[in-house]
C-alpha cells in the first residue's frame, strides 16, 4: 500500500471513526483503525461490534492495501503534524505503516487487516439482498434527520441494567419516520415525513441512543444539498446510515461520505402512547429563550435541591396580567424566583419539575414559542413548539413532588 492524503482530511477522517474504537476488549484489532487504499480513496474504518463507522476521504493511490494500526497513536500522531500532505507506505512483511509528512516520520506497527471485523455498507447489503429491501430504503435531509435526532435522543435512558430504554424507538410508515425514547420521567415523540418507499405496515426498531447521537454528530459535517440514505437489513438486527460529505477542499478537512453501521436492541419498546395525556386544563404559551434562561438561573439553586423547580402558573384577572413564575429553593445556599409574561388559558396550577429536563427540551427547540399543557400537580406535562401539532413533537416530563 502507498498513498498520500492531505493531513487535515486525515485527521478528520480520524475523528469521525475514532469514537468507534472499542474501549475495553479481547480482541486487539478492534483497538485499531482499518485503513485501506483503492481507487483513489482512503478508507478508514473502526468498529466495536455494537456500532461501525466507515469513511472515505479523497487520496491519491499509487499501490492498493489495506492495514489496522493502533487508533490512539495514529490519531495523535496525526493531529501533531502541520497541514500538508501525508505519505503512507505499508510494509508488509513486517505489518508496519510508514509515515512522512514535512520533516516527521514514523513507523507504526499494525495489525493485518485481515483480522478485521467486516463492516456491512449499504451497497454490499443491497447487493445481497437486492430484491427485498427497496421497501425499507428511506431518504432523509442530512438537517432535519440531525435535528430529529437531537430531539429525542437526550430523553432515552443511561442506565446499562434496563437495555430498552438505552435505545430510541424508530417506526417507518407511510412516508414517515417516527422516533421516541423514554428514561420513564420523561419521554420525546418526533415525527417527520420522508422521501422513498416505505412499507405500508409499520416497521419498528430499537436503535442504540449511543448510535444516533454518533450520527447526528456526523451529519453535522454533512453536504446539506444530498439526502442520508437509511437501510434496515432484511433480518432486523442491524440499521444503516449514509451521508455525504461536503464537496471541495475547506478548513478542517473533508471526507467524501461516511456509512454507520448500528446493532439494533432485540426487545419489546414500552407503549409509550399510554403515558400521553389527553386532555389539559390548563395552557401556558411561554418565550422559549426567556422561559430557557430563567429555567438555567433556577437550576443554580435546584442542583442542591434535587434539581426541583416550581411552576407557578396564573392565568389573568382583574387586578394582574397573565404570568409564569419559578421558584427554587436550596436550604444551604439560598432560593431563587422569576416571573414571566405568558399567555394562560385555564385553572391556576402549582406544578413541579426536573429543571434539568426542561432545560434539556428547551434546548432542542429554535421556535421562538413552546407551550406548556398541564392538569393536575401530580400528573404529567407536555411541552412542544407553538405551530407544530402533537403528531410532528411532543414531550412529556412527569412531575416532581417537592420535600416538605
Amino acid at each position: 500500500m502507498r498513498v498520500s492524503c492531505l493531513q487535515e482530511n486525515l485527521a478528520k477522517g480520524l475523528a469521525i471513526v475514532g469514537r468507534a474504537v472499542s474501549a475495553r476488549s479481547t480482541m486487539p484489532v478492534l483497538a485499531n483503525i482499518l485503513l485501506e487504499a483503492s481507487d483513489n480513496q482512503l478508507r478508514l474504518a473502526a468498529t466495536n461490534l455494537e456500532i461501525g463507522v466507515t469513511c472515505w476521504i479523497g487520496a491519491k493511490v499509487e499501490d492498493v492495501g489495506s492495514i489496522t494500526v493502533p487508533a490512539r497513536l495514529l490519531t495523535d500522531f496525526v493531529n501533531s503534524l502541520p497541514p500538508e500532505r501525508i505519505e503512507l507506505e505499508l510494509v508488509v512483511r513486517t505489518q508496519t505503516l510508514h509515515l512522512h509528512c514535512a520533516s516527521f516520520e514514523a513507523n507504526l506497527k499494525g495489525i493485518d487487516a485481515a483480522n478485521f471485523p467486516i463492516i456491512p455498507t449499504i451497497d454490499s447489503v443491497v447487493h445481497n439482498n437486492s430484491s427485498s429491501l427497496e421497501a425499507l430504503r428511506i431518504e432523509l435531509g442530512s438537517t432535519g434527520l440531525r435535528k430529529m435526532v437531537d430531539q429525542v435522543v437526550f430523553a432515552a435512558s443511561t442506565d446499562e441494567s434496563r437495555p430498552t430504554l438505552t435505545g430510541v424507538e424508530v417506526t417507518f410508515k407511510e412516508e414517515r419516520l417516527t422516533m421516541a425514547a423514554t428514561d420513564g420521567y420523561r419521554l420525546s415523540v418526533r415525527s417527520a415525513a420522508v422521501d422513498g418507499s416505505l412499507p405500508s405496515t409499520a416497521v419498528t426498531v430499537i436503535v442504540p441512543a449511543r448510535s444516533l447521537s454518533e450520527l447526528a454528530r456526523i451529519s453535522a459535517d454533512a453536504d446539506e444539498g444530498r439526502t442520508v440514505q437509511v437501510l434496515v437489513t432484511q433480518e432486523r438486527n442491524q440499521i444503516l446510515f449514509q451521508i455525504w460529505g461536503r464537496s471541495g477542499e475547506g478548513k478542517g478537512g473533508n471526507f467524501h461520505r461516511v456509512e454507520l453501521a448500528s446493532q439494533l436492541i432485540d426487545a419489546n419498546f414500552p407503549d409509550y402512547r399510554a403515558i400521553i395525556p389527553k386532555t389539559h386544563t390548563t395552557r401556558t404559551v411561554v418565550d422559549t429563550a426567556t422561559l430557557l434562561k430563567a429555567v438555567r438561573v433556577a437550576f443554580l439553586f435546584a442542583r442542591d435541591n434535587a434539581n426541583i423547580v416550581r411552576l407557578k402558573i396564573q392565568p389573568a384577572n382583574s387586578s394582574r396580567s397573565a404570568q409564569l413564575s419559578l421558584a427554587a429553593t436550596s436550604s444551604d445556599i439560598g432560593d431563587s424566583t422569576n416571573d414571566l409574561t405568558a399567555q394562560v388559558e385555564g385553572e391556576e396550577l402549582e406544578i413541579s419539575f426536573n429543571a434539568k429536563y426542561l432545560i434539556d427540551v428547551l434546548s432542542q427547540i429554535d421556535d421562538p414559542q413552546v407551550v406548556l399543557e398541564t392538569t393536575q400537580s401530580t400528573r404529567p406535562g407536555t411541552l412542544r413548539p407553538v405551530g407544530m401539532g402533537e403528531e410532528e413533537f411532543l414531550h412529556v416530563v412527569m412531575p416532581m413532588h417537592p420535600t416538605r
